[in-house]
C-alpha cells in the first residue's frame, strides 16, 4: 500500500467519479506547478521591459514559492477544518484573480505582489489536491496509480513551465504567461463545484495559523539573507540582521511546536529514516530541476540568442521524460522498494545534469538526452519520495505528511532559485572582465550585476564597443551557468549516497 488511509474514511470506498476529481485536482496542480517555472522563458523580455534589477528578478520568481511553502502546513490544517473541496474552490477561485492582477502588473513592485497572491492561492489549492485524491480512491492499487500521476504532473508541469512560456511568447507579450491561467480556472471552478463530492470538515480541529506565519517570515528572512550575500556589494549588516530574524522565527515555531497538543507540524515525524530522507531527497531534486531551468532558459535566450519559444522546446525533453516516467516509478515501486527506487532516481538525474553539463556544446541530440536523463531521475525520485512520505508516516498523521511533502518540493524551489541564482550572480560579477577599450565610454557600473544589465548598456554603445561588452559578459556567464550545473550535479550525487546510505 502506498499511503495510509484518511482517518474515518472507510479504506475501500471509491467515489464512482473519481478519475473526473484526479482530472480536475491534476489540472490545478498543472497551474501551481506550471508557475513556479513559466516565467524562466520570460524573465529576459520581462526585465527588459520592465527594468527589473537582478535582485527583483530573483523576487519575481521566488516569492510565489516562499508564500506557498510558508503557508502550505497552516493550509492543510485549515482544510481539514473546513473540508479540502470549499478550500480548493476558494484557492481556485483567489489564483484565477492573482493571475490577472500579475498579468497587467505596470512595474516590478506590483508584480512580485501580485505573485505572492498567487502563492496564497495555491498554498490553499495545493494540498487539497493530494487529500482529494486520498478521499475518493479507496482501491490501494488505484491510489497508487492516481498517486503516480500526482507526482507525475507535480515534476513533469514544473520542467513543462518553460515550453508554455516560450509558446505563449511566440505571440504575446510577457504577461500571457499569467493570463492563460484565467480561462483555465474559469472552466475549473464551476467542475470542481459539480464533481467534486463534498466531505464533511472537523470544525473542532485547531487553525495554528500563527505558526504557518512564523514559517513564512523564517523562509523569507533567510532568503533575503542569501540574496543579499549574493549581490556585487552586499550589505554584511542587512544579511545577518535578515538571517538573524529568519533563523529565530523559525527557531520560535520549532519551540512552539513542541509544546503544542496539536502541531502544525509533528517533528517526531523526522525521527523516522524513511520520512526524513525523503524530504531531503525530495528537497535536493526539486532545487536542481528548478535551479538548472532557471539558468539554462535564460543561457539560451541571453547568450544563444534564440527566442523564448525556441528556448522552450530546447527543454522539452525534460518534461516529457518526467511526465512518463512517474506512472511507472509508481508501479516499480512495491517491486523494488522505496529506498533502492529513490537511490537509483536520484543517480539517474545526477548522471543527466552531469552530461548535459559536458554536452552543453555538443550536437542537439547528446544534449536531449541527458536532459531526458534528468528528467526521467527527477520524476522517479519525486514518486519514490512522495510514497516513501505517506507510508513513513502513521494514519492519523496522514494529512501532516501530505503538507511536508509539498512544502519539500515548494521550498526546494525556492531554495534552488535562491542558490543557484545568486550563485550565478556572484559567479558572473567575479569573472566579467571589460575589454580595455571600455573603460574610456560611458559604461554603467550595473553592467557588472547581470548579463541582463550588460546587454541593455549594449543598446547604447557604438556597434564594436556594443560586442565587445556583449561578448565578456556572455563568458561571463556562462562561467556562472557552468558552476550552477556543477554544484546541481554534487547534490544529486552526493543524495543518492545519502539514500543508499541510510535506506539501503
Amino acid at each position: 500500500m502506498l499511503s495510509p488511509a484518511i482517518p474515518g474514511t472507510p479504506p475501500t470506498a471509491a467515489h464512482p467519479g473519481r478519475w473526473l476529481v484526479l482530472a480536475i485536482v491534476s489540472v490545478a496542480l498543472l497551474l501551481i506547478v506550471i508557475d513556479m517555472t513559466v516565467l524562466y522563458t520570460a524573465l529576459p523580455r520581462l526585465t527588459h521591459d520592465l527594468a527589473a534589477s537582478a535582485s527583483a528578478k530573483l523576487w519575481i520568481i521566488n516569492v510565489y514559492s516562499l508564500v506557498v511553502s510558508g503557508l502550505l502546513l497552516g493550509m492543510g490544517t485549515l482544510g481539514d477544518r473546513l473540508g479540502h473541496k470549499r478550500l480548493f474552490i476558494a484557492g481556485l477561485a483567489v489564483f484565477g484573480v492573482a493571475s490577472l492582477a500579475a498579468a497587467f502588473a505596470p512595474g516590478t513592485g506590483l508584480l512580485i505582489a501580485a505573485r505572492a497572491v498567487l502563492g496564497v492561492g495555491a498554498a490553499m489549492m495545493m494540498p487539497a489536491t493530494l487529500s482529494l485524491i486520498r478521499l475518493n480512491f479507496g482501491d490501494d492499487r488505484e491510489r497508487a496509480l492516481a498517486i503516480g500521476i500526482w507526482a507525475s504532473v507535480a515534476s513533469g508541469g514544473a520542467a513543462f513551465g518553460p515550453v508554455v512560456g516560450g509558446v505563449l511568447l511566440e505571440h504575446f507579450w510577457w504577461g500571457s504567461v499569467f493570463l492563460i491561467n484565467v480561462p483555465i480556472v474559469l472552466i475549473a471552478l464551476p467542475l470542481a463545484w459539480r464533481c467534486i463530492p463534498t466531505h464533511a470538515g472537523h470544525p473542532s480541529r485547531p487553525w495554528d495559523l500563527l505558526g504557518s506565519l512564523q514559517v513564512m517570515v523564517g523562509l523569507v528572512a533567510c532568503t533575503f539573507a542569501i540574496k543579499e550575500l549574493g549581490k556585487p556589494a552586499p550589505d554584511g549588516l542587512l544579511a545577518a540582521a535578515a538571517l538573524a530574524l529568519g533563523v529565530g522565527a523559525l527557531w520560535v515555531f520549532v519551540r512552539r511546536q513542541r509544546r503544542m497538543a496539536h502541531p502544525l507540524l509533528d517533528l517526531n515525524l523526522f525521527r523516522h529514516t524513511g520520512f526524513s530522507t525523503a524530504v531531503m531527497a525530495a528537497l535536493v531534486a526539486s532545487a536542481t530541476l528548478l535551479g538548472m531551468e532557471l539558468v539554462f532558459s535564460q543561457r539560451m535566450q541571453l547568450v544563444l540568442g534564440r527566442s523564448p519559444l525556441e528556448a522552450g522546446l530546447a527543454v522539452l525533453p525534460l518534461p516529457i521524460a518526467a511526465f512518463v516516467i512517474g506512472p511507472i516509478a509508481g508501479r516499480l515501486l512495491p517491486r523494488w522498494g522505496a529506498g533502492r527506487l529513490l537511490t537509483l532516481a536520484l543517480l539517474a538525474a545526477g548522471l543527466g545534469m552531469g552530461g548535459y553539463l559536458a554536452l552543453h556544446q555538443a550536437p542537439a541530440l547528446s544534449q536531449a538526452l541527458s536532459l531526458a536523463l534528468l528528467g526521467a531521475g527527477v520524476g522517479a525520485a519525486m514518486t519514490a519520495a512522495s510514497a516513501t512520505l505517506l507510508m513513513s508516516a502513521p494514519a492519523d498523521r496522514a494529512g501532516m505528511a501530505a503538507s511536508v511533502e509539498e512544502v519539500s518540493y515548494e521550498l526546494g524551489g525556492a531554495l534552488g532559485v535562491t542558490v543557484m541564482g545568486s550563485l550565478l550572480s556572484a559567479v558572473y560579477t567575479r569573472t566579467l572582465a571589460l575589454p580595455p577599450t571600455l573603460p574610456a565610454l560611458p559604461v554603467p557600473v550595473s553592467v557588472h550585476d547581470s548579463l541582463d544589465d550588460a546587454l541593455r548598456a549594449a543598446e547604447q554603445l557604438p556597434d564594436a564597443a556594443a560586442l565587445a561588452l556583449t561578448q565578456a559578459a556572455s563568458t561571463a556567464f556562462d562561467h556562472g551557468f557552468a558552476a550552477v550545473l556543477l554544484l546541481a550535479t554534487a547534490l544529486l550525487l552526493a543524495m543518492a549516497w545519502g539514500v543508499k546510505r541510510r535506506m539501503g
